[in-house]
C-alpha cells in the first residue's frame, strides 16, 4: 500500500510543481500581445475614434502627468488604466452632455519607450517593438560590454501605480517603459 501512496504524492508534487511553474513562469512566457491587457502610462500615444463624432476623435499623447487633454471633456487621467478603460471612462463623461449613446474606440499608436543602463555600449532609451526580449534590447543598445554579466538582467518593471524590480532570464519579454539593467560579472 505505500507505493500507491508514494505514486500519489509524486503524482500530486507534479501537479503542485506545475502548478507553481505557470504562476511563476518568466515574463518571456507571457503573449507578446501586450494590448489586451496593457497599462497606460506617459509617453503613450492614443489613437481616439467618437463614432459619427469626427470633431472628438483624434490621436493624443498621454503626458507626463498621466493626463489626457480631449475635445468638449477636457482632462481625463489614462495613467493606469487599460484602453477599454478609458474607453468606458470617456464614454462615461460624454454620455450626459454631449453625445448620446456614444461608441469609443481607444487604440494605442506607440508605446512609451523603454531603457537600458549598465553594462552595454550604448545606454538609453529605444522605442518599444512588441514581443522584443531583453537580448534583443541589449542588441539594440549596441550588444555588452566586456564586463557583462549576460545570463541574466535586472529589469524594473511599473505596473499602474506600483513597481518592482526583479532579476530575470535574458530572454524576459521586455515592456513599454521597463528599466533595464545589465549588471557587471565580478569575474
Amino acid at each position: 500500500m505505500p507505493r500507491p501512496m508514494r505514486g500519489l504524492f509524486l503524482t500530486a508534487a507534479a501537479a503542485i510543481a506545475v502548478l507553481f511553474a505557470v504562476i511563476a513562469a518568466p515574463a518571456s512566457a507571457q503573449p507578446a500581445d501586450v494590448t489586451h491587457q496593457y497599462i497606460l502610462g506617459p509617453g503613450d500615444q492614443i489613437r481616439l475614434t467618437v463614432f459619427g463624432e469626427s470633431d472628438l476623435s483624434g490621436e493624443f499623447k498621454v503626458g507626463d502627468d498621466g493626463m489626457v487633454s480631449l475635445p468638449l471633456i477636457g482632462q481625463i487621467a489614462a495613467k493606469g488604466l487599460t484602453p477599454a478603460a478609458l474607453e468606458q471612462t470617456i464614454s462615461d463623461k460624454l454620455t450626459p452632455d454631449y453625445v448620446k449613446n456614444p461608441n469609443v474606440n481607444v487604440e494605442v499608436m506607440s508605446y512609451r519607450p523603454f531603457f537600458i543602463i549598465g553594462e552595454v555600449n550604448k545606454p538609453g532609451s529605444y522605442p518599444y517593438q512588441s514581443g522584443m526580449t531583453a537580448l534583443e534590447a541589449v542588441a539594440l543598445a549596441g550588444g555588452f560590454t566586456y564586463r557583462a554579466k549576460t545570463e541574466q538582467v535586472l529589469i524594473k518593471r511599473s505596473v499602474g501605480t506600483a513597481s518592482g524590480e526583479d532579476l530575470q532570464p535574458i530572454e524576459t519579454t521586455v515592456m513599454p517603459g521597463d528599466v533595464i539593467k545589465v549588471r557587471e560579472r565580478y569575474f
